[in-house]
């Protein structure tokens, strides 16, 4: 898969955003027809000439060695993720890239699903790197009641988020939660390009879903690490959580898991949640009252 326009629109989409006076650089006038640096300016924070920066961003990153990529990222202010968003493009335009795909759904090992089973207070599941849901603990069903049980295993996150009119209603910050899976499938993107089934659930998602399409031509990326998510559960109301990703090294999956703060109101949630589990009813007790007051704020994960 070519990714030339990938190259382009990241690299044009960088420069946009920075000043001359961020970058340090002088403004020799006071009107201006481009948005953000020129190319000329860029070529000169990073050392190569202005025909030479113009072949990167006409989307020909063959060749470019790393000095040159590292000047670049300094040029253009990429924090980590974009830097290694920006080596993964070029890693994928050299000649030796290797082609094909990767298993649609990768197999989970039967310890790993023991630990999923074992871990009966912590809420947890295992998801590829297409954000498809292949394993999940029975408190993982009860918080996500409704939406994700056995039945429905596989369930792709990033569907559901875009395609689906409930993830509106389950995530309570929708606008930042689909921002955060965007930026994580083009960080996919960029690593895997010749990936065809991630290259079709973008497409599936792009012509479904504008606010997809939308998010997906900024070119953002994002490191997915650790989170705090509120979502609506039928049985407790709005309960925050934090999500923490375990990747899974060499297998192409990662394990979420959710934990709340010790004595918060939330761990009173996951208390019952996972008496509720166990059970499959309320053993005469009644689900903790209120909802969590904190919106939460997501930070480098898609969990």
């Amino acid at each position: 898969m070519d990714n030339t326009t990938d190259v382009r629109e990241f690299l044009m989409s960088r420069r946009s955003r920075i000043t001359p006076a961020q970058a340090g650089l002088a403004a020799y006038s006071a009107t201006r027809r481009v948005a953000g640096l020129k190319r000329e300016e860029v070529a000169l924070l990073t050392g190569v000439s202005t025909e030479y920066y113009a072949r990167l961003e006409r989307g020909n990153l063959r060749g470019v060695s790393d000095s040159v990529l590292d000047s670049l990222a300094r040029a253009l202010q990429l924090d980590e993720a974009e830097r290694a968003h920006l080596f993964d493009l070029a890693k994928a335009a050299a000649p030796s890239s290797p082609s094909g795909s990767r298993k649609a759904r990768p197999e989970v090992r039967p310890s790993v699903q023991r630990i999923l089973a074992g871990m009966t207070g912590t809420p947890a599941y295992v998801r590829n790197s297409r954000m498809e849901i292949v394993e999940a603990n029975s408190l993982c069903f009860a918080l996500y009641t409704g939406i994700l049980s056995p039945d429905t295993l596989p369930l792709n996150l990033a569907r559901f988020m875009f395609l689906d009119p409930r993830s509106k209603e389950f995530f309570v910050e929708w606008e930042t939660l689909a921002d955060d899976f965007a930026a994580a499938l083009r960080t996919e993107s960029g690593q895997n390009p010749r990936d065809r089934h991630l290259n079709s659930l973008i497409g599936d998602l792009a012509a479904g879903s504008t606010e997809f399409s939308t998010r997906w031509a900024r070119h953002n990326v994002r490191f997915h690490r650790t989170a705090r998510k509120t979502m609506r559960n039928p049985l407790v109301g709005e309960i925050e959580l934090t999500g923490d990703a375990l990747v899974l090294p060499g297998e192409g999956l990662t394990l979420i898991a959710y934990t709340a703060e010790p004595g918060s109101h939330a761990q009173e949630q996951l208390d019952f949640l996972a008496s509720w589990a166990i059970t499959g009813k309320r053993s005469g007790g009644h689900a903790p009252t209120g909802s969590v007051s904190g919106t939460g704020t997501e930070s480098d994960v898609q969990a």
